[in-house]
């Protein structure tokens, strides 16, 4: 990332981050973005209880679907189904019922660790080349993109704009922050090495109600799961995200993707 990109986001976060040890909201929407359809991101799956859309989530296989822990914990197997394939948030594509709901040993809610669960579907989703298809993750560890590296989140969450209708596939772009510059926005709220920031200084883009759970993509490979936020776009606060390359053994062991 370019210098002054970072020695600005400093300044920023000096003058507008609250140093608050309390919890700041899931994120869960995509502010300021733009309408795509599914086959730019058909990996996305919309994550639905007892029917209703309520997060997203991320095809890894036929068989498993990540997503956010906040998303599902209090819930059973037999209140949540996928739509995977379709562009829209409330018809088309394919349904799956979920059969078996995973979620990380170390998820915590009080601080928003780990915050990420793992879906067996009932039956396998079919994959084919354009509209339904499963997302590479990175190794174990893996190196964290650049800061400045461009990411795309998805999701069919609130917008905060009338003319901007969630009822179809939305996305935008963002780029990463680095870890340490994410905390100094953050505070008292920390930021651990299984979380990955991204987001605008200025604020304006984001995800937020809605897109928790849903997919982080730098290069086609699933970098992080959306996790919270403090608000929506707020200036000075990136979104945070589950880091997959720090859960990916958990992944490999849980579903033997």
């Amino acid at each position: 990332m370019a210098k002054g990109f970072v020695l600005c986001f400093g300044l920023l976060v000096a003058t507008v981050a609250v140093a608050s040890g309390g919890l700041v909201a899931p994120k869960r929407q995509i502010v300021g973005g733009f309408p795509i359809n599914i086959a730019q991101a058909p990996y996305q799956i919309s994550l639905r209880q007892d029917g209703h859309p309520m997060c997203g989530g991320s095809i890894i296989s036929p068989n498993w679907i990540i997503t956010a822990a906040h998303c599902v914990e209090d819930l059973t197997s037999d209140m949540l189904s996928i739509r995977a394939g379709s562009t829209y948030k409330m018809s088309g594509g394919t349904i799956r019922e979920v059969s078996r709901i995973v979620i990380h040993p170390d998820w915590n809610s009080d601080t928003n660790e780990a915050d990420c669960a793992l879906l067996e579907l009932e039956e396998p989703i079919e994959l084919n080349d354009s509209t339904i298809m499963s997302i590479s993750m990175p190794d174990q560890d893996e190196e964290d993109p650049e800061e400045g590296s461009i990411a795309m989140v998805s999701g069919w969450g609130k917008t905060k704009n009338r003319s901007q209708s969630a009822r179809f596939l939305r996305a935008t772009f963002l780029p990463i922050v680095d870890r340490s510059n994410c905390q100094l926005a953050y505070g008292r709220t920390h930021i651990s090495d299984r979380m990955l920031c991204a987001g605008f200084i200025t604020g304006g883009h984001d995800s937020c109600q809605g897109d928790s759970g849903g997919p982080l993509v730098v290069d086609d490979l699933l970098v992080g799961v959306v996790s919270f936020a403090a608000g929506c776009a707020e200036p000075g606060y990136p979104g945070v995200n589950v880091r997959v390359a720090a859960v990916r053994d958990w992944i490999q062991e849980v579903s033997n993707v």
